[in-house]
């Protein structure tokens, strides 16, 4: 009855993006850099304070929790000074109302310093840093604008955390030569990096020119050729169980991968970690730098604007009915073949951006990886049975 009455009992999130899109890379495969092409006409494409302190304010207003969660993205959010974060700190302790305030940014790691790295340090951020593993994985799509490679920039970064104690996950994608090597992709993590939190997400995209100069396709566009840095669904199937091996014959306990822990999570019936692999969505939205808010973060295009931090409500936006349509497309989205599946409790259908391909009996709305994730739990069923029996009732 609670949630009935308060929908937003369990934590809201906004994805921030201080910076916009702007970023000092050009990763090949990254789906974010074009939507700079969505605010044209020679606007400065960085959050004004004012709208920032409108925003922190309101944040942590809507949350009906005691714990508030920001998270700082881009682009790349530490193209903003320093300083301007510290402001950020400030307004969060003026508005703040007895709530306790958790940060996290996301970076590429080419602009960390001595002197952000003693601020994420004394404020207590969580940093998550983006690296795709070894110097040659790594290098191959993640340059900077004008070619030039970053991977020594980026474990110097690493090294540069770790001096000064500030905590940090590493966040990788997995594309069409990660995905060709997941021993050597995984190691590195463990063995060179000494990495203890590890994210990573397959790499799905699709070409489609639009009249605005985006190239990328999202879910309503058909016919579209996938993107030849795109990891298929047999490669991602391989990868997910080659790695799992590793990881549950030496690893449990020592290191947390996202993915591992959120399919053990839906084993035991627990809501995971991550929205991809839960039976709903439409909790966490995004916002640009002007304050306009999209559905979710990978939907940030014109069909799924909810409106304007300066004259719409966060809580009226995210209770919208629009946004319940985009929430209710988790599961009303999923065709028959999903809904048949002994496996659709571990995926639900996993994100509907990637839903463009078509079932055996040609119907849409199948998830292109469909395939790679019915291999991976296949491949790991007796082994989550086992760990739920473990681990269950400390979900």
């Amino acid at each position: 009855m609670n949630n009935i009455i308060n929908p937003f009992a369990r934590p809201l999130y906004v994805m921030t993006k201080p910076a916009g899109a702007h970023c000092n890379l050009a990763c090949d495969y990254c789906y974010y850099l074009e939507k700079q092409k969505l605010y044209q006409g020679g606007e400065k494409h960085v959050m004004s304070d004012r709208l920032t302190e409108i925003f922190i304010r309101e944040y942590i207003q809507s949350q009906f929790v005691s714990e508030v969660n920001f998270t700082w993205h881009g682009g790349e959010p530490m193209i903003r000074p320093l300083e301007y974060y510290r402001k950020v700190v400030r307004w969060q302790r003026q508005y703040a109302e007895g709530k306790s305030i958790l940060n996290c940014i996301q970076t590429n790691g080419t602009l960390l310093t001595p002197e952000w790295c003693r601020f994420l340090h004394d404020e207590g951020w969580l940093v998550g840093i983006s690296i795709d593993g070894p110097r040659d994985m790594h290098d191959a799509y993640r340059m900077k604008r004008n070619g030039g490679p970053t991977w020594e920039k980026v474990m110097q970064s690493i090294d540069m955390l770790d001096r000064y104690n500030v905590e940090w996950n590493a966040m990788a994608v997995v594309n069409d030569i990660t995905a060709s090597r997941p021993l050597d992709f995984y190691r590195f993590f463990r063995d060179e990096l000494g990495c203890q939190y590890l994210q990573f997400t397959p790499v799905v995209e699709r070409i489609q020119r639009h009249e605005d100069g985006r190239h990328l396709a999202h879910l309503l566009d058909e016919n579209c050729d996938v993107a030849p840095f795109s990891v298929t669904p047999e490669a991602w199937g391989n990868f997910l169980c080659t790695i799992f091996d590793e990881w549950y014959h030496n690893d449990i306990g020592e290191m947390f991968v996202q993915t591992f822990e959120a399919t053990l999570a839906n084993w035991c019936g627990v809501t995971p970690g991550v929205c991809s692999l839960s039976n709903w969505c439409g909790h966490a939205a995004v916002m640009e730098h002007n304050g306009d808010i999209y559905c979710c973060d990978h939907f940030v295009f014109p069909e799924y604007y909810l409106g304007n931090i300066l004259n719409r409500g966060i809580l009226d936006m995210l209770n919208s009915e629009k946004q319940q349509a985009f929430a209710k497309m988790k599961t009303t989205g999923l065709p028959n073949q999903c809904k048949q599946c002994q496996w659709q409790f571990a995926c639900h259908g996993e994100c509907p951006r990637n839903r463009f391909a078509r079932t055996k009996d040609g119907e849409t709305g199948l998830n292109y990886l469909c395939s790679g994730y019915q291999q991976f739990f296949n491949h790991v069923a007796p082994y989550m049975e086992i760990l739920k029996e473990k681990f269950g009732n400390q979900q």
